[in-house]
């Protein structure tokens, strides 16, 4: 999996990637585009095109350490959001992160996105600021950072969809879910801010194999040292299936959700990620073998498999990014 802690700040592969979307006069490419999708219905649902009433960006070049990146919320593409009366702010990071933050970018996504851009999108870093009236929701957030990089660095993009190879995720077992993955109570209480039991906080009750926090993946504690553990609290197959790609999972190619399971969900899994070789050469075992694999993982806690397959896919397309002048 790619981005265990996509919404808690980090993640663990480097920060380093993104993309971007249309100049946002129109928010998506018109009748040139032939083989292009429509504006994501996030977007729609969200208002469509958005502006920051004041912003600044400015280049940051302090050490590209864990310590010196901070934003106000995570810029994950879950829910998870501290509500902040209209305002943003970030430290420190390069300006992929900014393009994967406001165009939502997935595991799955990042696969084909990553390889159009230009090396500076993920070494040169910048602190952007922006403040919007009333107290705007994650994603309206992030259509006000579209329009940002549109106008600063000269970002245009368009969708197209393209015929991809693929994992499928399907059901094992129809009708038999794992352990691990079950539909998220009606009824239980659920915050996508996040935010940790103590002696002030108001006494709930959770399911202790889930995160606390609902609306996206989140990094867990493993049982024992060589694993990684993730989860996540109401959210639709879809976004499970999105963040399967890359990082300890393995996989290389993108998963499409074909369970045909509706409504959300609560998940957890834990495995050993696949041994890694810097020098290519001789074998190297797994960090814990007694842990399953990621595919093991699958079947084993989730009650899922996947399948190679081909089938549509929706990719970003840079058409132009500018690196803006040295402050």
């Amino acid at each position: 999996m790619g981005t265990y802690f996509s919404d808690a700040g980090s993640r663990h592969k480097p920060i380093l990637k993104a993309i971007l979307a249309m100049a946002l006069a129109n928010a998506v490419c018109v009748p040139l585009c032939p083989a292009q999708s429509q504006m994501p219905d996030w977007q729609a649902a969200a208002g469509g095109k958005m502006v920051f009433d004041e912003a600044s960006v400015r280049q940051n070049t302090n050490a590209a350490s864990s310590d010196e990146v901070d934003s106000n919320f995570p810029l994950g593409p879950g829910d998870v959001y501290f509500p902040n009366g209209g305002h943003f702010r970030a430290t420190n990071f390069p300006l992929v992160a900014y393009i994967n933050f406001a165009f939502k970018i997935s595991e799955n996504q990042a696969l084909f996105l990553e390889p159009q851009l230009p090396n500076w999108v993920f070494t040169t870093r910048f602190d952007i600021q922006g403040t919007a009236q009333r107290n705007p929701s994650k994603d309206q957030m992030r259509l006000m950072m579209q329009s940002l990089l549109a106008d600063r660095f000269k970002l245009s993009v368009h969708y197209e969809t393209r015929e991809v190879p693929a994992f499928a995720l399907l059901v094992d077992q129809p009708g038999t879910l794992g352990p691990l993955l079950q539909r998220h109570p009606d009824d239980s209480l659920c915050s996508t801010t996040p935010r940790s039991p103590g002696p002030t906080a108001p006494p709930q009750t959770f399911d202790s194999r889930f995160p606390i926090t609902c609306g996206g993946i989140l990094g867990m504690n493993p049982s024992g040292p060589g694993r990684v553990r993730a989860g996540a609290r109401n959210v639709p197959m879809e976004l499970i299936a999105n963040t399967l790609t890359g990082g300890d999972s393995g996989l290389d190619r993108p998963v499409l959700d074909k369970t045909g399971l509706t409504g959300t969900f609560d998940f957890a899994i834990e495995f050993a990620p696949p041994p890694r070789n810097p020098f290519g050469t001789g074998a190297k075992p797994r960090s814990d073998p007694a842990a399953p694999t990621f595919l093991e993982a699958i079947k084993e806690q989730l009650g899922l498999r996947l399948e190679p397959s081909t089938g549509p896919f929706d990719v970003l397309v840079i058409d132009h990014v500018e690196e803006p002048p040295a402050n």
